[in-house]
């Protein structure tokens, strides 16, 4: 190869492909989507997060102009459905619902299959609210006063199920024995869904359920509300006094937000967050979350972002003091 000819193949052509693949890739993403986008639940079908998905994902369709698709893939405390999208390809086709276990999972667990911190690209914080504990309609416990009574008079024989280890419902029931220093044994399901129809069918005493997962069980009269896991009182479910009146310092909150994998681009990104805001900000959605404590908040990424790791913060300390372990 002459001397020009080696100059320009060492020098022009790598600009020249740069140049392309960089409007290539401008390209794509001025068109995103050209087809639909599957959005992973990390959880069974049924449950809370599975239903505030499913609504989000209906409106998020209308605005992209693409069918959002839910994906259901629950297992080992989220880390399943999670883990699918740390390695899927970072072009927006494939995001995952995150919830409170996002932010316990790198604490309960020494080695997750990604790298939690680098793996993905934060869409929105869809919204927040209480966790309730509710029992059976025909339970003899009437009131949270009832619930700690009878455990510190039986240590570990009443039940709580929750929705997989690491969980919002999990780590409410270790809080509450913690604080009321009692002994709640603890029972994880593949999700909410299972979990509550267990506690309906008598095989477990109550759960710390999410607002979204037993809203409806509670106003059929199915589930008796005793107490909402948020420091005040929730408008949705009134009359229903907060944990704290009875166990001071009690809190726990449960969340909902949307990643993608780390590198998507961020024109991808700032589509999906407007498609999500609109969704979340809509008549359907709005009015189903209000209706079960959830607050909409629709934040951009860096909200999420920071709002996530203030909360893996907070619950480090928890999951190392009670030396809770992952399945």
């Amino acid at each position: 190869m002459s001397r020009p000819h080696r100059w320009l193949f060492e020098n022009v052509l790598p600009c020249v492909l740069s140049i392309g693949l960089t409007f290539a890739a401008t390209a794509a993403s001025a068109a995103y989507p050209d087809k639909p986008v599957k959005l992973i639940v990390p959880f069974a079908p049924g449950g809370g997060t599975d239903l505030i998905a499913r609504v989000l994902a209906a409106g998020m369709s209308r605005e992209l102009g693409q069918q959002v698709i839910i994906d259901n893939r629950p297992g080992a405390g989220t880390i399943i459905g999670t883990d699918m999208v740390a390695k899927s390809p970072p072009d927006g086709y494939t995001i995952v619902m995150a919830t409170f276990a996002h932010a316990v999972n790198p604490s309960l667990v020494a080695k997750l299959p990604y790298a939690h911190g680098k793996a993905f690209a934060p869409i929105a914080l869809v919204g927040k609210g209480p966790n309730v504990l509710v029992v059976r309609a025909d339970s003899p416990y009437r009131s949270v006063k009832d619930v700690i009574a009878a455990a510190k008079a039986s240590p570990g024989k009443l039940t709580y199920a929750s929705q997989g280890n690491g969980t919002s419902a999990h780590l409410a029931g270790e809080m509450l024995n913690n604080l009321a220093k009692v002994e709640l044994l603890h029972v994880p399901y593949r999700g909410a869904g299972p979990a509550i129809n267990d506690l309906m069918g008598g095989q477990v005493d109550m759960i710390f359920g999410t607002a979204s997962a037993v809203s409806m069980f509670v106003e059929s009269g199915k589930l008796r509300a005793l107490g909402v896991t948020t420091a005040g009182a929730s408008d949705a479910f009134k009359g229903v006094p907060p944990i704290s009146e009875t166990v001071p310092g009690y809190q726990v909150e449960s969340w909902y937000g949307l990643y993608a994998p780390a590198g998507t681009p961020a024109e991808v990104i700032n589509k999906l967050n407007a498609a999500a805001a609109k969704a979340a900000h809509g008549p359907e959605f709005a009015k189903k979350v209000q209706h079960e404590g959830v607050a909409v908040i629709a934040s951009d990424p860096a909200e999420l972002d920071r709002y996530v790791k203030a909360e893996e913060v907070r619950w480090q300390k928890v999951v190392k003091e009670n030396n809770i372990k992952a399945d």
